[in-house]
Formats: C-alpha cells, structure tokens, sequence
C-alpha cells in the first residue's frame, strides 16, 4: 500500500478558516490508486471518509472521527486542439487560480471571470463556482468521478451534472461521487463578460478599451483583493452565504421599503437579491465577537481573527441567518459546508 496515514493530525494548515480541529485519520491521495486505498483503509477502521481539497469551503465545527483523504494529485494537459477551441483537463488536487494564471499565459480565455477563487479543481464542481457573471458549468466540458458506492469510474457531461446556482448533484448527493478531474472548453478567441459594473469600470479607470482575458483577471484579481481578505492572512471562506432567490412580490415589497436594494431579476421570475446587501443593512458588517466576526468591508464574509472555533463562527452565522429573516423575511443559506 502506497498511502501513508497519519493520526490525531491537526486540520488547521487544511481549511482556510484556521479552524483547529484533528482529524481521527488524515492521509494524501496523489493516484488513483490512493484514492481507492483511502476508501479500502476508511472501511477497514469502521470511520467514514471525508474527502477536502483546498479546504476553502468548510466549517469545521468538532474533531473529525472520519479518515480525512486530501487530494493532491495534480496534472494539467491538453486532449484537443484545432487552433482555436482547446479541450484541457486537470487533476482534482491541481489549486484552481494557479491553473486559472497558467490558461491565460498560454492565450486561453475562459476561465478569467474566475480569477482569484480559492480551492481546488475538484471542488469546483461541487458548487459550481461562480464570479462576476460567468460559472463554471460555461466553460464545463466534462469530468470523471469515482462512484464511492459500487467502486466504479463514470464520466459526466454537463447536463448530467445538474448544474445550477452554486449547485449540483455532487453536491446533492455528497459522499457519493469522488472527483478526479475535471475538462474544460477554452478558446484562443473568447467571448469576455464584461457584464458586471465593476470590471468595466476597473478597465476604462485603467485606460483599456479593447480588453484581453488576462486584462479581465486583472481586474477582476484587484478587485476582489480589495474586497475579500486573503485567507492566508485572516481566516474565512469567502462568500459565507448565497444570494438568495425570492418571489418577485416579495422583491417588490422590499423595494417599497427599501429604494436602494440590490436585486437582479431572474428567468423564471424569481429575483436574486444580494445577500452583502442584506446583512450590511441588518447592521453585521464589521461586528466583531471574541475572534469571530463578518468583515468589515465586506459584509458576506465571515472571518477567524484567530482562534475562533468552528461553533463560535456557525453560531455567528445563525445569528445573522435569524435576524434576516425577521428584518427581511428573506432565508440565507450558507455556502460553506458544515462538519
């Protein structure tokens, strides 16, 4: 057996939060054949499996009496190319903005709009992660998985993933599907999305009228440093809730309300509403409890200025999610997973 196992690891270095809490069993899948391992040893010892890339996307609230299966297998190529469309495929462990850099170096767009997102290939997916007008499922071309209940490796074309917003079905049926690398279409003369203020706006403050994909990731990197903080510097998870999706009627009393709400209609009817908005406007932004707190230039996310537990920041985010409600009458649903 080529995996090494690890006991009572601490998870801290694993999530962005810094949450610190230990892992009954870690371990580092970088083959296949690893991966398949973590599942058999998992079985062996009686624990569940708990699979993690970048750690971007979790709120880790105990010990995890489970084996912890990073994975880390990593491997960038190129299956097609005619000139212009390019078909390229990554490993699931490959980190995403780092292989985001590396299309644009070589002329690929399509993957711009996505700039500066943390985590890993495989976990995009998952929640079909999304930015400034453009998701993944755009530029989705397929992806292999390993079905964790019969063992076997199946592969997925976009309808079959189920994409939606900052969903899909790995996502619905998680613990099931194991991703090992994802395809994506690019091309050598991309369509940009220009379609948010912001980035437009960025471009002409820089004096760029004719803008390249790697002109957009600029930006889009600005801007989302200014907005977001580094999670290397203080812990957080991005985005903590979704925008949420509301009935046009409720919508419209809002705006009765409240002139200024930031609200994009949807097909279908419903509306989107900006969840920052919400919570800036319920008063949280920059509120600060022990170690935990939402930041203070940008109300959608929560952060660990140190050492915050898991429970203090779930607690926090409950606290908020009521408080919407009773203000708005709007859910919030949390983005990141809870363990």
């Amino acid at each position: 057996m080529s995996l090494a196992l690890f006991e009572n690891v601490s998870l801290k270095p694993y999530n962005s939060f810094g949450v610190d809490v230990k892992a009954r069993l870690f371990a580092e899948a970088r083959t296949d054949v690893q991966v398949r391992e973590g599942l058999a040893l998992a079985a062996q010892r009686g624990l569940p499996l708990l699979v993690i890339g970048g750690g971007s996307n979790l709120l880790l609230t105990r010990d995890v009496e489970a084996l912890v299966l990073r994975m880390a297998s990593h491997g960038i190529r190129v299956l097609a190319d005619d000139g212009v469309n390019v078909l390229l495929e990554a490993e699931a462990g490959e980190p995403w903005h780092p292989l985001v850099l590396r299309t644009l170096e070589q002329g690929l767009g399509g993957l711009e709009n996505l700039s500066l997102i943390p985590g890993t290939v495989g976990a995009a997916p998952m929640q079909n992660i999304g930015a400034y007008g453009v998701e993944l499922k755009d530029v989705f071309a397929g992806l292999t998985a390993l079905d964790r209940e019969s063992g076997e490796l199946r592969e997925f074309g976009l309808e079959d993933c189920q994409f939606a917003y900052r969903d899909s079905l790995f996502k619905r049926e998680a613990g099931r599907w194991l991703i090992l690398r994802v395809r994506f279409n690019l091309s050598r003369s991309p369509q940009l999305h220009l379609d948010y203020g912001p980035v437009r706006q960025r471009l002409q403050a820089n004096g760029i009228e004719a803008p390249t994909p790697m002109d957009v990731s600029r930006a889009i990197c600005a801007i989302r440093s200014e907005k977001l903080p580094d999670p290397a510097e203080l812990g957080n998870a991005g985005s903590f809730f979704k925008n949420p999706l509301v009935s046009a009627e409720l919508a419209r009393r809002l705006r009765g309300e409240h002139p200024d709400l930031v609200a994009y209609p949807q097909p279908g009817g419903q509306v989107k509403l900006a969840a920052g908005w919400l919570i800036e406007r319920a008063g949280w932004k920059g509120f600060r409890e022990g170690d935990a707190g939402v930041h203070r230039l940008q109300a959608l996310v929560l952060v660990n200025y140190g050492a915050a537990t898991g429970e203090q920041l779930h607690g926090l985010a409950q606290r908020i999610q009521a408080d919407i409600e009773a203000k708005f009458g709007v859910a919030l649903e949390m983005e990141p997973n809870l363990i």
